[in-house]
């Protein structure tokens, strides 16, 4: 079916929506990213700060980024769900289904038919964490490298563990610190906490790692080459020929490969703890004596 020029217009608009954040994103950072000389591994540039009551807000490079990643991710999600038809007639509605579909098989392959409402919940934190380290090929600060921000996400999904696990009813959540005896209470109350505290610092350190190392080995073959090759006449001994290749297989790996592992792993540790921590017997016994209840006073 013939696209109508208003339509046309409307998918430029949401491309652009995808893109224009990135874009911005950089030319704040090159606007406003101080001088510097030589290796420089630093966390978020902070941009301004809000005066607060109890505690001044920080406006920092990591916070503008991740908004860029979320404005972006809204704008494909728009593109590729615009105009769906029953039967498939477009391309990118082929391409919306397949993410959609496998999106939900791994969400009920990993946590069972119960949970395939997570679907959209799991997808969505492997895009904003996957799009989040990607950024980095940019030349952008990844907001995956900051601990606020990984953590954030991390406080989220325990939340949703706990909540999950009083799906059973309270007593039931509070005698579980106590298996497989009391004494064991206080370590299980320690697990317990420990488990936003890990998820943030396994994703962040990770993807905080690579992007030290890549800066030390780049400057490291910078200052080789110097030392090599600053004989040659003219410009050329200023050229760091050594940084040519290996910077960028570095690239692949700690910004492409390990980026896409760690929002993998993030999603299957949410998905895994969400599942294994429900009570289903005790939720079922619940269920089944408000069905009771609710028959009796009827």
């Amino acid at each position: 079916m013939k696209r109508s020029t208003r339509d046309k217009i409307i998918d430029i608009l949401l491309l652009a929506m995808a893109i224009l954040p990135f874009v911005a994103a950089m030319v704040l950072k090159i606007l406003t990213k101080p001088a510097a000389e030589g290796i420089t591994v630093t966390g978020a540039q902070i941009f301004f700060t809000i005066p607060m009551p109890l505690m001044d807000l920080t406006i920092t490079e990591s916070q503008v980024n991740s908004l860029a990643v979320i404005i972006s991710l809204l704008g494909l999600c728009l593109y590729f769900t615009r105009g769906l038809t029953v039967v498939p007639g477009s391309k990118r509605q082929i391409i919306a289904e397949f993410i959609v579909e496998k999106a939900t098989s791994f969400v009920t392959g990993n946590m069972g038919e119960r949970f395939a409402n997570f679907a959209p919940f799991v997808a969505a934190i492997m895009g904003l964490s996957a799009f989040s380290s990607l950024s980095s090929l940019l030349g952008l600060y990844p907001p995956t490298s900051d601990i606020n921000i990984v953590a954030g996400w991390a406080i989220l999904v325990f939340i949703l563990i706990t909540y999950y696990k009083l799906k059973g009813g309270l007593w039931n959540y509070l005698k579980g610190f106590g298996d497989p005896i009391p004494f064991f209470a206080p370590f299980n109350v320690i697990s317990e906490v420990a488990t936003p505290i890990s998820m943030a610092f396994r994703h962040y350190g990770n993807v905080l790692s690579g992007v030290v190392i890549s800066t030390l080995i780049a400057a490291a073959l910078q200052g080789l080459s110097n030392m090599l090759l600053g004989w040659l006449p003219g410009f050329l001994g200023d050229i760091p020929f050594l940084q040519v290749g290996l910077p960028a297989v570095l690239s692949l790996y700690f910004d492409l490969f390990s980026g896409c592992l760690q929002a993998f792993i993030f999603a299957m540790l949410t998905m895994l703890y969400i599942s294994n921590g429900f009570p289903e017997e005790a939720y079922e016994q619940r269920q089944k004596a408000k069905r009771e209840k609710a028959l009796h006073h009827a």
